[in-house]
């Protein structure tokens, strides 16, 4: 992947757009590198239910964490020159979900692969982390890429590798709501699990809160905030919808996808 004329783009933007590029990077490298260490507990306790299919679709999961990782660890290093701890753009709610509650709902799979704790395993990582966060996330480099567009200041090397990150990403939200719905529907007493998972919106939209934050006086080429926290918002109502359906029909609620 060439960065050399997103390089440029970036040396050309005013400060507080740099820190603004660099402040999303380094969410999703943390974030990445969280979900790529706590993905192996999900996948064991597929294997111990014998689902094979299943097992062998998320060790490509691996890979594609990985390969995360390294996308958005050179865009750190080859565009923005930075190659250190980044953390000082990690706010409380942030730390909350990576560094607690998404390893918290994972690693309970090594002792407990019960289907209420599948259940929640997938709704932190596939509906709030990819399905909420990261897709918010994506729809941020998609503006910042319209607005240098605009100004002669394109970066595709960057804009190619979110459209591959979201294209596996999508592949992981899919595979995390049929999981979800596949349990709604052989337990349909489940949903007071789904309906527990709620309490994890306020801290969804914190994060995204953390990151217009940083900017008292407006946020960066002209983002607005307020689509950002009604794109979150979406995004979650559109999944919760199809898993209400998927609590009278489980897997059949995808088939419109």
């Amino acid at each position: 992947m060439d960065f050399r004329e997103d390089r440029e783009a970036f040396r050309q933007l005013p400060p507080e757009g740099q820190d603004l590029l660099l402040r999303l990077a380094s969410l999703f490298l943390g974030g990445e590198e969280a979900v790529t260490l706590d993905l192996l507990p999900l996948l064991q306790a597929v294997a111990r239910e014998g689902r094979v299919e299943e097992e062998m679709y998320l060790t490509t999961f691996l890979l594609e964490e990985a390969k995360h990782v390294e996308f958005f660890a050179r865009f750190l290093a080859e565009v923005g020159g930075q190659k250190g701890n980044l953390a000082r753009y990690h706010g409380p709610h942030y730390r909350r979900i990576f560094q607690e509650i998404l390893p918290e709902s994972m690693e309970r799979l090594w002792q407990d692969g019960s289907p209420e704790a599948q259940v929640e395993a997938a709704l932190t990582y596939n509906v709030v982390v990819e399905g909420v966060l990261a897709e918010t996330g994506y729809q941020g480099f998609y503006r910042l890429a319209e607005r240098l567009e605009a100004a002669g200041q394109a970066m595709p090397g960057t804009l190619a590798g979110i459209r591959n990150v979201q294209r596996d990403e999508s592949r992981h939200i899919a595979y995390g709501l049929y999981l979800i719905s596949r349990h709604l529907g052989e337990h349909p007493g489940l949903w007071g699990r789904v309906e527990g998972r709620l309490a994890l919106l306020p801290e969804a939209m914190g994060v995204v809160g953390e990151l217009f934050a940083a900017y008292p006086e407006g946020a960066p080429l002209g983002l607005s905030p307020e689509e950002f926290f009604a794109y979150a918002s979406g995004q979650f109502q559109a999944r919760m919808r199809l898993l209400e359906k998927a609590r009278a029909v489980g897997t059949a609620a995808l088939e419109d996808l």
